[in-house]
């Protein structure tokens, strides 16, 4: 959930922390801080609230030194304050640490510091590995050990100690010519640079420095200098790593003259599904003069993923599928759920990642459990994909970052080519991730037979449209800024829908909620009856979703319920619908395609509507309130 930047080099370390702290915002703002080695002694600087913050307070006096380490923070273990921000040190000020994550059994740890004579500052369950690695050096020192390097003997026994989920970042004034690092279960990336690394907990911070980078897996330890890094595993074995090249530029990551990363999100989303239904990636195209391989035949007789060693015999071996996810991604997987049992005809079931191990889940070598996460990184994710392992599951990852704990966990992955996602509120993931849950379920039905050549062709030419109705529905924005800048005051908006219309409401509530701080709630519209309708009352916003043709009748029917209780409406209806018009208040059209491809253009005038009313507000779009692009924690 935390941003965590180091370097160590001949350069000046703060104006890169600083630099790659901006990067890493997304991740937490409640608090940031930097930690750099001077030459004699360790400065730290740290403020609570935006990083910004702490620019303004150290603007007139750079901390000096080519060594050092930053964080931003999302707060778990204690609220926003200064003494809570990190980084984080023992009572000698001898060693610092900058931590994501959560260090479980931080309190019993802690008492038993205290009774030693160990004094705290902070709430923070982080403080505590600061002590602990000060407590282990001084007994491994008067044991006069025989380890070459005490630091990292050290840092060993800490690992032993604590328990939890952690990307760790240690320095010491007593050890300056390394900075050691370790990783479970959170995200953590090395750049490889010519007498210079790097370390951060995302490729943006650093991509900008290096394309060349080590990404760290669960159990791993990073001893970096200057001009070398090593990586070994837990015993101190040394692990011979494979550099990742990363394929984007640091113009990937910058807002491309747009007021905010969630718009340019916005904006890229037709190329970004482009990209997804090509599929290649950088790393693993052919050779120069070889065609790439393409996830569609060029014929649109059929959807074809490499990546995927399955066949028919495959599928008839599984009784049943589980699509697991959170937030944004849970709301990606209904829609996929809508697809694969309509589709394919198999059994789907979807469960929040946060629920999943918690319930006892009937699940064996013949379930095929599907994970979806736009980072890769997502700690409820994982968690239950460890758990489908354990039970013997088939997994199948859905993700945005190459290399992430989730691609390397599951047994197989599908990558979506969106491009690196920098706003807290997803948009061009759940696109893309709608685009590969329909060609999953168009593959799947091509094994399983289940939809005739003819109709398979349709579909997968409809598909290939999607890119410019997108950019379409994008061309002419203004109507939906002035709904925004006319209801974007109240404080209660309701989204009804039916069928994928209400999934995709799910989803527009969502994005209003958590950009705009107005209370959304989306429900299929045939629930209102059962005790929602009590809830509407003069004048209060209503999004209705009418793009689904086989259930349109049922939705006017609803829409009618909440007009005659004087709600205010607002109609998302195809091309060529004139009849909605005569029911609600304002419409906004999107491009037609058949009802299972509505989605992916229902939901950008949703996207666009929750951005146009966060901006009305005043609220900042990209870094809103409580929340952080990858939650790493539980």
């Amino acid at each position: 959930m935390c941003g965590i930047v180091g370097y160590i080099g001949d350069r000046q370390a703060t104006p890169f922390l600083l630099d790659g702290l901006t990067k890493l915002e997304y991740r937490g703002y409640d608090s940031a801080g930097i930690a750099v080695f001077d030459g004699k002694d360790i400065r730290i600087e740290k403020t609570v609230g935006r990083l910004s913050t702490l620019k303004e307070k150290i603007k007139n006096d750079l901390p000096p030194g080519s060594l050092g380490i930053g964080h931003t923070r999302w707060a778990t273990h204690g609220r926003p304050s200064d003494r809570n921000a990190h980084p984080h040190s023992d009572c000698s000020g001898n060693f610092i640490v900058v931590h994501n994550g959560i260090i479980e059994n931080y309190l019993p740890l802690k008492e038993k510091l205290i009774e030693r004579g160990h004094e705290f500052k902070s709430e923070t369950d982080t403080e505590v590995v600061a002590h602990l690695l000060e407590e282990i050096h001084g007994k491994l020192e008067r044991s006069k050990s025989d380890s070459p390097d005490l630091f990292l003997a050290a840092v060993r026994e800490v690992l032993k100690t604590i328990e939890g989920s952690y990307s760790l970042v240690f320095m010491s004034k007593l050890f300056p010519h390394e900075i050691i690092c370790a990783k479970q279960d959170n995200p953590l990336v090395i750049g490889l640079g010519e007498g210079e690394n790097f370390i951060a907990s995302d490729i943006p911070a650093i991509v900008s420095e290096t394309r060349k980078t080590f990404i760290l897996k669960d159990g791993e330890i990073a001893i970096v200098q200057k001009n070398s890094v090593e990586i070994q595993d837990r015993n101190g074995d040394r692990i011979d790593k494979k550099i990742f090249y990363v394929n984007w530029n640091s113009a990937a990551a910058e807002k491309g003259g747009y007021e905010h990363f969630m718009l340019k999100e916005i904006n890229e989303q037709p190329k970004a599904i482009k990209d997804t239904m090509r599929g290649f990636i950088k790393q693993i195209r052919p050779a120069r003069g070889t065609p790439a391989p393409e996830r569609i035949a060029q014929d649109d007789s059929a959807i074809i993923f490499p990546e995927l060693k399955w066949n028919p015999e495959f599928l008839d071996n599984i009784d049943k599928i589980y699509i697991i996810a959170c937030g944004t991604a849970y709301h990606a997987g209904l829609v996929g759920k809508f697809y694969i049992e309509r589709l394919a005809r198999v059994l789907v079931e979807v469960d929040l990642a946060s629920e999943f191990r918690y319930r006892d889940p009937i699940v064996d070598e013949k379930t095929l459990t599907i994970f979806i996460s736009q980072s890769g990184e997502t700690s409820d994710t994982l968690a239950a994909m460890k758990e489908s392992k354990r039970l013997g599951a088939k997994t199948l990852a859905i993700t945005n970052v190459i290399g992430s704990s989730l691609a390397r966990e599951a047994d197989q992955v599908l990558y979506t080519m969106a491009g690196p996602e920098i706003a807290v509120a997803s948009t061009k993931a759940y696109t893309t991730q709608l685009i590969l849950m329909f060609m999953l379920a168009l593959y799947m039905s091509q094994l399983r037979q289940t939809l005739s050549a003819d109709r398979t062709r349709e579909l997968i030419s409809l598909l290939r449209k999607l890119p410019a109705q997108i950019s379409e529905t994008l061309s002419d924005v203004e109507p939906i800024k002035t709904f925004a800048e006319k209801y974007g005051f109240n404080e209660d908006v309701f989204y009804l829908g039916r069928s994928l219309d209400y999934d995709v409401a799910l989803e527009g509530a969502l994005k209003l909620k958590e950009i705009s701080y107005i209370h959304a709630e989306a429900y299929a519209a045939g629930e209102l009856k059962h005790g929602t309708l009590a809830l509407i009352v003069e004048g209060i916003p209503v999004i209705a979703l009418a793009t689904q043709k086989s259930v349109y009748e049922k939705t006017i029917s609803n829409i009618k319920e909440v007009k005659a209780r004087d709600a205010v409406v607002i109609g998302i209806a195809s091309d060529g619908d004139e009849e909605l018009e005569k029911y609600v208040d304002h419409v906004i059209h999107v491009p037609e395609t058949d009802e299972l491809l509505s989605p992916l253009l229902a939901v950008v005038p949703l996207q666009l509507l929750a951005y146009y009313a966060a901006i009305t507000r005043g609220c900042d779009v990209d870094k809103p309130r409580n929340l952080a692009k990858s939650v790493t924690v539980e």
